[in-house]
């Protein structure tokens, strides 16, 4: 009987969510919605080239992670982007030694959270079928308070719909360089740069 009152409660809280939904995709304030976001974007484009401080947001657990990591921040800081790389830039090892795990949690997330907010730009690691968490987290922050937003995708891992990646996440982005073989996305990358500013 439980489980029969549970499974009508799921069904009814999920037909309770959908309603909403569907009335939406029908509502004149879908163009609205629409209109604000490209407003939105423009707004940030508008400040392409002003502000050269980049977050690199990224996975960096692994050897694999954090070379290809280097060689990308090399070619930003060798067009004059100041790079926070948290593998580099981060805290130290040591000072995270002995700690509990709630502050780890803080001293990390501060630090973390801090630079993206001090940053002009991020540019994100939007490799595998699910990108980095943390990394995710990091673009949702940086594209709320209008931050410029770049990615990068060597994988050919698709998401839904045929999408080569989650549109609320190539969403955020102004431009995305994408390419399986590495060394020829790096030299996409610096092509780009030596023509354009981020």
């Amino acid at each position: 009987m439980k489980t029969t009152s549970r499974m009508a409660g799921a069904v009814i809280l999920c037909a309770g969510m959908l309603l909403p939904f569907s009335a939406y995709a029908n509502d004149a304030d879908y163009e609205a919605n629409i209109a604000a976001v490209e407003a939105f974007k423009a707004g940030v484009v508008k400040n392409v080239g002003q502000g050269k401080k980049v977050y690199f947001a990224s996975p960096m657990f692994n050897h694999a992670e954090k070379e290809f990591n280097l060689r990308i921040t090399k070619v930003l800081e060798d067009y004059g982007y100041q790079v926070f790389l948290p593998q580099r830039d981060g805290i130290e090892a040591a000072k995270l030694e002995g700690k509990t795990e709630d502050e780890l949690i803080t001293m990390i997330f501060a630090l973390d959270s801090t630079e993206v907010k001090k940053a002009d730009i991020v540019f994100m690691n939007i490799d595998g079928r699910v990108p980095d968490e943390g990394a995710c987290v990091e673009l949702g922050m940086a594209y709320g308070i209008g931050k410029r937003c770049y990615g990068f995708k060597t994988d050919t891992h698709s998401v839904e719909l045929g999408l080569d990646m989650n549109p609320m996440i190539s969403g955020c982005m102004i431009r995305i360089f994408k390419n399986p073989d590495g060394d020829r996305l790096i030299e996409e990358i610096r092509q780009y740069l030596s023509e354009n500013a981020l």
